[in-house]
């Protein structure tokens, strides 16, 4: 393993990275298959750079502890030293990670996004040519997903049912604030979410969608029941949009007969009909803003109908600080034994490679991808469900991409 002193730190200031030819980026194997899937993915990395570049750049990585690796080697879950290094060199990527049982980090994923702030997570979901799917038409569906990341139940401000925390709650809500009827065994959760936190996500989703000239953005809500906390987020994102992007945005209702004129149209629907709307109208949907957890479950249900997170990319974005993840869990019964399907954690790279500028190596990964694919060469998660396909291990599956990268 390369030593990072032989590398460049990345830079920020002024809310731009500066990228060196040569930089130095952390990383974290990640638990169960991501012993796997991360040698198949850095094998990916790396000749895509060299092959894109001309062998003028170069990734010198960086390895991170976290989770069990972590855990057995230092007694820590998430050392201090792994947070260090993120602070330090700016951008990262991660494997999957185990959450501890019986006390301690809730998750290792929740920790990492509120320690840095990591408040935008993104996924994007697009469907790639041969994956099985569910549906009829999976190549309809291309939308990028924006979740806030540090608010909403993800606060982890919750009590224990029959807790004296949860009765002293109960009996403040209900004589203080003269709130309903709260049965008395009930577990009592608080469901935070601020202006400052919706809107530098719209802003951010806002953004993005004319940078990549993207049609629309759709703020997500439960807002016709949580009017006060949904309802707010909706009612924020509209504000700012209108405070920051005038002349570059137009609401929804307010669009000429002519069409928005190359303006990105804001609009917003209900939480639970967006579901609905992503199974039968998919195309008139570009780019989702949502609350923390209706964007969880947004983004693992669209990823459902273009092959399931195996193939479905993430990253936790900050001011400065970024970290991309393969979205799908440990699968600890696959470990070691190379099977797994490593695209989650090998787009996740593409994002990456983007945040960082290099879009010449982001293209040359999706080709690859797109060429593996094509040649029906695939894990077996894909090839049990494609026609004359060969099922090849891991490993395979990542030469076949090198072997196709653009």
């Amino acid at each position: 393993m390369a030593d990072a002193k032989q590398g460049t730190p990345i830079t920020y200031a002024g809310g731009r990275y500066t990228v060196p030819n040569d930089p130095v980026i952390p990383f974290i194997e990640g638990d169960g298959t991501g012993r796997d899937i991360w040698k198949a993915s850095r094998k990916v990395f790396d000749a895509a750079v060299a092959k894109a570049s001309g062998g003028k750049r170069r990734i010198v990585w960086k390895e991170m502890l976290a989770g069990e690796k972590a855990f057995n080697a230092t007694g820590n879950w998430l050392p201090d030293a792994t947070i260090a290094d993120i602070k330090t060199y700016r951008v990262g990527i991660k494997g999957p990670l185990t959450t501890p049982v019986g006390g301690g980090i809730r998750s290792l994923n929740v920790a990492l996004r509120m320690i840095l702030d990591l408040y935008a997570c993104i996924r994007p979901v697009r469907y790639f040519a041969g994956v099985p799917s569910p549906m009829k038409r999976p190549q309809d569906l291309d939308v990028v997903i924006f979740r806030e990341n540090t608010e909403d139940v993800y606060a982890g401000i919750e009590f224990a049912a029959g807790t004296a925390e949860a009765k002293r709650l109960r009996e403040f809500l209900m004589v203080e604030l003269k709130s309903k009827a709260i049965r008395e065994d009930s577990a009592i959760g608080i469901k935070p979410m601020s202006q400052f936190g919706s809107q530098r996500l719209v802003r951010r989703a806002l953004q993005f969608a004319l940078d990549k000239q993207r049609p629309s953005v759709t703020l997500v809500h439960k807002g016709n029941i949580q009017k006060f906390t949904e309802g707010a987020f909706r009612d924020w994102g509209y504000q700012l949009a209108k405070a920051e992007f005038a002349g570059r945005v137009v609401a929804e209702e307010d669009v000429p007969a002519a069409g928005a004129g190359g303006k990105v149209v804001v609009k917003d629907r209900i939480a639970d009909s967006t579901f609905q709307q992503m199974l039968l109208r998919p195309k008139e949907y570009s780019v989702l803003a949502t609350p923390n957890l209706n964007g969880d479950y947004l983004s693992d249900a669209c990823a459902a109908q273009v092959g399931g997170l195996g193939m479905a990319p993430g990253a936790n974005i900050g001011d400065g600080y970024a970290v991309f993840e393969a979205t799908h869990g440990t699968a600890p019964k696959y470990a070691d034994l190379d099977k797994i399907n490593p695209c989650s954690l090998i787009l996740s790279g593409v994002m990456m490679f983007e945040h960082l500028g290099w879009d010449d190596v982001a293209r040359s990964i999706v080709a690859g991808i797109e060429g593996a694919l094509g040649a029906k060469r695939v894990t077996y998660d894909i090839a049990r469900q494609m026609e004359g396909a060969t099922e090849v291990g891991t490993s395979a599956f990542a030469d076949q991409i090198v072997g196709h990268l653009g």
